[in-house]
This record gives C-alpha cells, structure tokens and sequence, in this order.
C-alpha cells in the first residue's frame, strides 16, 4: 500500500526532468529572515489585510465617505468665514486637512483591528509559522498605503467640487499626494505600534481619536497661524499636521515650500524611528502571552 511513485512508467529523461524540478522547488524557499522571504510573505497578509478592509462594510464606508462629506460640511459651514479673514480660498487649507484626518482616523481602525486579532491569538500563530517577523506588521502598513491612496484621490476629487485646483502642474500634483502617504504611513506605524503592545481590549479609540482630535483642531488647516493665540502659535507650526498642510497647499496652489517640506521629511523619520522597534516587540509580546 504506499504512496504512488510518480516516476512509474515515465522515461528517464522525464524522471530527471522531476527530480530536476523538485529540487529548484525545494531550493527556492527563502530562509525565514531573508529580504525576499520578507517581501514574498508581505505581499499576500497585505491581500488579507485589504480584503478584510473591504468586507468591513461600515469601517469602509466611514474610511473613505465620512472624509469627504466632512469636507463639504466644513466648506458649507467654516468656508466664507475662513476666506475672508484669509483672502484664500479655504478649500486649499480644508483638503488637505481632510485627507490627513481620514488618513488618521482610518489608522486608528486598523489599529483597533489588531489589537482584536492578537486577543484572538491570530498574532500568535503567525508568530509561530515560519514566516519572516516583520512580514505582518509590513503587510499591514502596506494595506494602508492602498487605503490612504485611495481615500486620497477621492478627497481630491470631492475638493475640485469646492474650488480646490492643481496650478502648478502633474509633478507636484503627485508630490501632494505622497506628502499625504508619508504622513499617512507614519501616523499608521505609530498607531500600529501602541495597538500590538497594548493590552487587548484596552482603550485604544479613545486615547487616539483624543490625539488625533488635537491635532485635528490645531493646525493651519482651519484658520492661519497667526489667528492663535501667541503663546500657542509655535506648537500650532510645528505640530505635524500643519507642515504637512502648508506644503500640500504649496504644491497645489503655490507658495514657499522647503522649510515646511523638510519638516514633513523629519517628522515621518523621527515617527517611524520610534515606532517600528516597538511594534516588532509588540509582536514578540503578543506571541509569548498568548
């Protein structure tokens, strides 16, 4: 009884040929810490991620329709105000400031959802696998730069309904959206990082959306720096929202953009810097306690 030789009734040069091709296969298996281990594995937990993204009807729906209507809404309500107390057209602060909070706020979904799946013990035994360590948590930052990009073009298209115009030309137009991708990764990385070595269940929304909320309200998106309170006006500038709305706006409309550009550039490293050793301890934290 036994297994079926595959090699029974097949010539010698097909036997060959097999043993030719099960040896390229067995070879072919990158070890576990490798580059392209890394990368081969990524790709399909980033699939996941994006399915179970899609199949979460109503986190879908407030991803990538809240932002917009919210963009409207504050068009309708804030827009002649802010213009004339600016000489701007509001949309070229409200669009960019839009596309960041829909950027955070899909974030600290995805965060939520982790913190879920490592109570379920899910982390666990993807930790176990031989799979490469950084292969999940890659996975998922790669699903949110497809949701960012995706959530971005539509807020782009829902801000030409108000006025929000490209002048200075397809170059910076693609530099726009990749201020909102770096801005975005780095935010999600963070909140990544808090999600998987949190406890589960514990409070994430509420400590982040209180964040984000801050952030949110205190940045040159609403109304100009200059329109805060003295004492208040440097962390209004520096905060990472604001340097990352003034060189949207200045890739779009015009206007000085290096200084604001380098900051962008230094708040994306130092975000990442500080988030991706805690987040690869998360997940060796997650792996022992389940």
């Amino acid at each position: 009884m036994g297994g079926v030789d595959v090699n029974v009734g097949a010539s010698t040069g097909e036997q060959t040929a097999h043993r030719h091709f099960l040896a390229t296969v067995a070879t072919d298996v990158p070890t576990e810490s490798s580059f392209r281990a890394w990368w081969r594995q990524s790709r399909p937990l980033a699939v996941r991620q994006i399915v179970v993204f899609v199949r979460d009807v109503p986190t879908l729906i407030q991803a990538l329709l809240f932002p917009a209507l919210s963009m409207l809404m504050f068009k309708v309500v804030l827009g002649d105000a802010i213009g004339s107390a600016t000489g701007q057209n509001s949309a070229y602060g409200t669009v960019p400031l839009v596309i960041l909070v829909g950027a955070m706020f899909g974030s600290i979904a995805s965060a939520t959802r982790l913190n879920r799946e490592r109570a379920t013990g899910l982390l666990a035994r993807l930790y176990v696998l031989p799979i490469h360590r950084a292969a999940d948590l890659t996975s998922r930052v790669m699903s949110e730069v497809a949701r960012i990009l995706v959530t971005t073009l539509i807020l782009l298209s829902a801000g030409h309904l108000i006025g929000f115009r490209f002048t200075q030309g397809l170059a910076s137009a693609i530099g726009l959206v990749l201020v909102a991708l770096a801005y975005g990764v780095a935010f999600a990385t963070l909140t990544l990082a808090l999600a998987v070595s949190a406890r589960p269940g514990a409070p994430i929304v509420p400590y982040l959306g209180l964040a984000s909320s801050l952030l949110m309200f205190f940045n040159s998106g609403f109304s100009p720096i200059s329109a805060y309170p003295s004492w208040l006006q440097p962390i209004v500038a520096n905060q990472p929202m604001t340097p990352a709305i003034e060189t949207m706006r200045a890739l779009a409309a015009g206007g000085p953009l290096a200084e604001n550009l380098t900051k962008v550039i230094v708040w994306t490293v130092v975000i990442l810097v500080i988030s991706i050793y805690p987040a690869l301890r998360g997940y060796q934290k997650a792996a022992r306690d389940r």
